[in-house]
């Protein structure tokens, strides 16, 4: 692992492992909307999912993987699904992917079977949307009708989507796509390479346009200081089978990530206009810090790591 990605890991798992009570939707003052309860769970769900899968797992989640097949095997964690208006069926679904092995999966089993049809089929969804089901779908083990992914590429944002030119209204501050755009691509490269376990199905004109994209996308990052994107965006490059630290914009953006780093080893927000106040109570501190902290863990991780065979 390099130097800058060792430093950036070692700090942000000591300091997710170090709050994961606040990741604990159940535990006193876990946040009480059940969106924000749930969705930090199954973003650490994730993390433990991705890094158990690399050549040489990291020790340092074990607490954070412990945590997780406790809330799996909890009745609870699936009820509270049940509460998020338009996304519970799609936060089952999730979690019935990120389920861990060895567990009893009585709960895991009995949302599946319990999921919305819709959920499930490529009705009334964009192509981003299909990816995304058709890989937690796949994951999950659960049958679907989303169209293969080979079908959903030309009009995915990794493809589609066109960098604003000069004088195109793409955000105010001449970002080469809307966030939401951004995200888009990072999510979609994520989903169609598994986090980093496959290749996406790029190749040609098609995978030359997407690196550009995201190289342009950094360079704006770097220039901003939007930590969160950055991140996303450095292990989306990894994806698409580009080595990051040999790209200008990958090391400028894994520098600026260290340079955003706490001495704690949170990255305190997902820009430095967003970042959080350091004297705001733990809470509201893990609110604005855990999601970019976690993310650059996962790419810190992944980028580190050998390729697949």
């Amino acid at each position: 692992m390099s130097a800058p990605l060792d430093r950036l890991s070692a700090g942000a798992l000591g300091w997710l492992g170090g709050n994961l009570d606040h990741f604990d939707p159940f535990a006193a003052g876990a946040p009480s909307a059940p969106l924000g309860r749930a969705k930090a769970a199954l973003e650490l769900a994730l993390l433990c999912h991705c890094a158990a899968r690399l050549p040489d797992p990291t020790d340092e989640l074990g607490g954070a993987g412990a945590l997780v097949r406790k809330l799996w095997q909890d009745p609870d964690l699936p009820r509270l699904f049940a509460d998020i208006p338009t996304h519970g069926s799609t936060y089952g679904l999730v979690y019935a992917a990120l389920a861990p092995d060895a567990i009893d999966d009585t709960h895991v089993r009995a949302t599946l079977a319990g999921l919305d049809a819709r959920v499930l089929s490529p009705q009334g969804k964009s192509a981003y949307q299909r990816i995304e089901v058709r890989h937690y779908a796949d994951k999950a083990g659960v049958r679907h009708t989303v169209e293969p992914y080979a079908e959903l590429l030309p009009d995915s944002p990794l493809v589609a989507f066109r960098a604003a030119g000069p004088g195109d209204p793409a955000s105010a501050d001449g970002a080469p796509l809307t966030e939401p755009q951004a995200y888009g691509v990072t999510h979609t490269a994520f989903y169609l390479g598994d986090f980093g376990r496959t290749v996406p199905g790029l190749d040609g004109p098609a995978l030359a346009h997407a690196r550009d994209l995201v190289d342009r996308l950094l360079v704006h990052c770097v220039e901003h200081d939007r930590w969160d994107l950055a991140a996303e965006l450095v292990l989306t490059q990894y994806i698409l089978g580009s080595e990051p630290l040999d790209t200008p914009s990958g090391a400028a953006a894994v520098e600026c990530l260290v340079r955003a780093q706490r001495s704690d080893g949170a990255i305190p927000g997902r820009s430095a206009a967003l970042r959080a106040d350091p004297s705001a109570p733990a809470a509201e501190f893990f609110a604005k810090a855990y999601h970019t902290t976690l993310v650059t863990a996962l790419m810190a991780l992944v980028v580190s790591s050998p390729r697949p065979s």
